[in-house]
């Protein structure tokens, strides 16, 4: 099952989210997470920006995760949208990214950062929960995937 609410809040799911660029998108999931979190999004982006460079976080079937370690965050925090339109994402299976689950960790977060990052990437590697999210017409509906409380109201 599917639980990511210990880092992902309802206020953090986009179900239509518009980006025309991969950098592009990168500056609006920091300026979303700066108001979430209370820091910089110069800093969110360098971030995610830099983690990037050291290889693509695109890991296919049409999924990124981009994530980085930024100082002055408490604890890990995460961020779903959907993209209106498929992005070039340079992913590794080449193919564009509508899905994409950011995560930021406090600098120290090391073990804790990599579990988190385990957890997203089985979540969505899943092409069930995969079609789902792409299937979902309101936040409240990827929400509801993203954290099991839909396997939760079915049963």
């Amino acid at each position: 099952m599917t639980d990511l609410s210990h880092f992902l809040a309802p206020e953090a799911v986009e179900a239509s989210f518009s980006a025309t660029s991969k950098k592009a998108l990168f500056q609006q999931l920091a300026i979303i997470a700066a108001r979430h979190t209370g820091l910089a999004a110069k800093h969110i982006a360098t971030a995610i920006g830099d983690r990037e460079k050291a290889g693509s976080t695109g890991f296919g079937g049409g999924v990124a995760i981009p994530h980085g370690k930024v100082e002055g965050l408490e604890r890990i925090y995460g961020l779903f949208v959907r993209t209106a339109e498929p992005l070039n994402y340079e992913a590794v299976d080449r193919m564009p990214v509508d899905l994409v689950f950011l995560m930021l960790s406090p600098p120290d977060a090391g073990a804790e950062h990599l579990k988190a990052l385990a957890q997203v990437s089985r979540a969505l590697r899943d092409k069930q929960i995969r079609a789902k999210l792409r299937g979902a017409r309101s936040n409240d509906a990827i929400y509801a995937v993203l954290t099991g409380a839909e396997t939760r109201d079915a049963a």
